[in-house]
């Protein structure tokens, strides 16, 4: 029987297994058993703990197609978390190896040391399209507020890297949109040959915006942490923020703070772990 951990950050909800422990073969073929949400024991993928000689332990994320992804900002929380409470990195700071990078983790506790929240360092945004990637060509190497036709309908594209790569849209009505044709349609689209996440996004008021997602490898999820940063640049590039405000990202499941600067993007949020059990695998 193998161990696992059921965690999210604002629904965004992954299965955890301990490589400290256990070792786990072809992740690809199990995250996609594991995260039907019917046969299965249901998420957005699976994410495993692994030791590392660079950090504090090394993040590696499964989507519910199996692709690997780069990073994700809800589950770099729930590793800091799972870190901490199962007594592997006791401390406040909590550095993590993914591959964009190590990510440095700050947990937020109350009175009986318990993690309630945490803020991630995510690095700094990335616009050149050949870090993307993105197959398109603008005057200044940015793709902001960029037009361009799909499905028959044109959009205003903005592209940006958070170590994987978002196109955020700003769109009305948000809610009541049907995103899954056009973020599959995104998704695959040639001009991101590596596929991408698609943000829709709708400005709320002069320190809120709401946002829905499309991932690359899961479909619509409850939120993305790297979705929100990406989609806070892209409005503060787009003049609706200031660099430097803390932005409320209202996600279908829940809400995280961005805040934008020269020096990068932070992100913060909860991490909550769900329930725990042993499988067959």
């Amino acid at each position: 029987m193998t161990h696992f951990v059921k965690m999210h950050g604002c629904a965004n909800d992954y299965v955890y297994f301990d490589l400290f422990k256990t070792t786990i073969e072809n992740p690809s073929e199990l995250s996609k058993t594991l995260s039907d949400r019917h046969f299965g024991i249901g998420g957005d993928g699976i994410i495993l703990i692994c030791p590392s000689d660079k950090a504090d332990a090394k993040m590696r994320i499964f989507n519910a197609d199996g692709s690997e992804g780069k990073m994700c900002g809800n589950g770099v929380r729930c590793v800091a978390k799972y870190l901490y409470d199962y007594g592997y990195a006791k401390k406040p700071i909590i550095k993590i190896d993914t591959l964009s990078g190590i990510k440095t983790v700050e947990l937020e506790l109350d009175e009986d040391n318990n993690v309630v929240s945490c803020t991630v360092d995510m690095g700094k945004a990335e616009f050149a399209p050949y870090l993307i990637p993105v197959i398109l060509q603008s005057k200044d190497d940015r793709i902001i507020n960029y037009p361009y036709t799909v499905d028959g309908q044109e959009l205003m594209l903005n592209c940006v890297s958070m170590g994987n790569p978002h196109c955020v849209l700003f769109v009305k009505g948000v809610n009541n949109m049907s995103i899954e044709r056009l973020g599959r349609i995104m998704e695959n689209n040639a001009i991101f040959p590596e596929g991408v996440n698609t943000e829709f996004v709708e400005i709320v008021n002069h320190n809120t915006i709401r946002m829905r997602v499309w991932e690359r490898g899961s479909g619509e999820t409850l939120a993305c942490g790297t979705g929100a940063c990406a989609s806070v640049v892209a409005a503060v590039e787009n003049g609706y923020f200031r660099k430097g405000e803390t932005i409320n990202v209202i996600l279908k499941g829940g809400e995280l703070k961005i805040t934008y600067t020269d020096d990068g993007v932070t992100l913060a949020g909860p991490a909550t772990k769900v329930f725990e059990g042993d499988i067959q695998l």
